[in-house]
């Protein structure tokens, strides 16, 4: 049971983690975006120190960075700039690992437009397989998260993705809603892309794609009980992590702690109702 702090943006390690511990969470990604308090440039030495005492102190598991940069930049520039910033996040992975554990994965997005698939996924493939090899010489694995609004919109691209790279650490972030918005069938997506998942992300919503929108938990419509069930079925056992989605953080007046202690209820109470005790 873990939580983003995406949806916490100028609130630092420092204030997060010892909130949302106290919660109830047992796990945190950490979001390492230019706009956030804990952008990769901004993690010196000692911060990294900091961040690992803090996780240990209070008993949370790091799972997944949240490190964003896309893979789709245009040539040149833009796309050195992000193969370098996802090689160290890669090995900001590698500092914030606990004491003889794995390093978290790295949470990435493709980019583009569903619309784009075809112009766009032979780069895609080759751009995902630099990123692999370069986060493997630091034992990192990256967990390429499918999005509605992106060209990585649905299972079978997701498959041939992963097929095309063929690298051992190229794994699936689940964020079952981006699929869900789409009308799609919630136990078949599991069913095919939970035995792939290093991680997963969980929020709510409301509606059907394009007309939806993305809701803290508990304002929607979404099963989180069905989803954890089904992951259960596909044989994941990592961590069920919740997200904020931007669309909510553009409220007025938004709490970000606010709504992590709404998130933490709806989550006991998911897991409750499918008969499983997070760990």
């Amino acid at each position: 049971m873990g939580y983003m702090t995406w949806g916490m943006p100028a609130v630092p390690a420092e204030a997060s983690i010892p909130f949302l511990a106290g919660l109830g969470f047992r796990a945190v990604e950490l979001t390492v975006l230019p706009h956030y308090a804990d952008a990769l440039g901004r993690l010196d030495a000692a911060a990294r120190q900091r961040i690992r005492g803090l996780l240990a102190s209070h008993g949370l598991e790091l799972p997944a960075i949240a490190a964003h940069f896309g893979l789709l930049a245009p040539e040149g520039d833009g796309a050195a700039a992000q193969l370098r910033d996802l090689e160290a996040a890669a090995v900001l992975a590698v500092d914030l690992a606990p004491p003889g554990g794995p390093p978290p994965v790295l949470d990435t997005t493709a980019g583009a437009s569903p619309s784009d698939w075809a112009a766009v996924r032979a780069r895609l493939a080759e751009r995902t397989a630099a990123v692999c090899g370069r986060a493997a010489r630091h034992g990192v694995a990256l967990a390429i998260e499918p999005h509605v609004h992106s060209c990585l919109d649905r299972p079978e691209r997701v498959l041939w993705l992963l097929r095309e790279v063929g690298a051992p650490n190229l794994r699936v972030n689940l964020d079952i809603s981006h699929f869900d918005v789409q009308g799609m069938d919630l136990e078949a997506v599991c069913a095919q892309l939970g035995p792939l998942a290093a991680h997963t992300h969980v929020k709510d919503e409301r509606g059907r794609a394009p007309d939806f929108e993305f809701l803290i938990p508990g304002e929607g419509t979404f099963d989180c009980a069905v989803f954890l069930q089904a992951m259960q079925r596909a044989g994941y056992r990592g961590c069920i992590t919740a997200e904020i989605s931007v669309m909510v953080q553009r409220r007025p007046g938004y709490d970000p702690f606010d709504a992590a202690r709404r998130t933490a209820v709806w989550m006991r109470e998911a897991f409750d109702r499918a008969g499983l005790v997070p760990e």
